[in-house]
């Protein structure tokens, strides 16, 4: 397992959350691919970037997406998992001028960003084509990260 630490926006622990790196039926062994401390509530991943950011900031579906986003120079913060944005969250990104969606590019990565645009007036996603955030940086480096941006602010 990886540990993915959660930390406070001055650096304390919060929580640590676990990514099962083994290629098999997770359920099959007893576990998910990733897990979570037993009654921990779901957290956004990255909250410091929620005090560096400037006016826009950028949400993502999992915690790695947000670590590409922040290694080319973008704040960002993670939702862990489709299913796990709350209105306990809303409240955290609501004075943004911009929240950038980085739903997967399937079914619940389009319901994640539906639900958070419907509760964000300030929040646009992003269309990702052919995989996640780590997948296309893993393609095109950067620059495609960047070009999907480009192009949202181009509609």
């Amino acid at each position: 397992m990886l540990a993915i630490p959660y930390l406070g926006h001055d650096g304390q622990t919060l929580t640590i959350r676990f990514r099962c790196l083994q290629e098999h039926n997770h359920r099959d062994h007893g576990h998910g691919k990733y897990n979570t401390i037993a009654e921990d509530p779901p957290r956004l991943y990255g909250v410091d970037s929620i005090h560096a950011a400037g006016d826009e900031i950028h949400l993502t579906e999992g915690e790695f997406d947000r670590v590409i986003l922040r290694k080319i120079g973008w704040h960002a913060v993670g939702s862990p998992g489709a299913e796990m944005w709350f209105g306990r969250h809303r409240r955290m990104l609501a004075g943004f001028s911009k929240v950038w969606v980085w739903g997967d590019p399937d079914d619940a990565g389009a319901k994640f960003t539906a639900k958070v645009c419907r509760s964000l007036r300030n929040a646009k996603g992003v269309r990702l084509r052919g995989g996640d955030v780590t997948e296309t940086y893993l393609r095109g480096g950067a620059q495609a990260l960047h070009d999907l941006i480009n192009e949202e602010n181009t509609k």
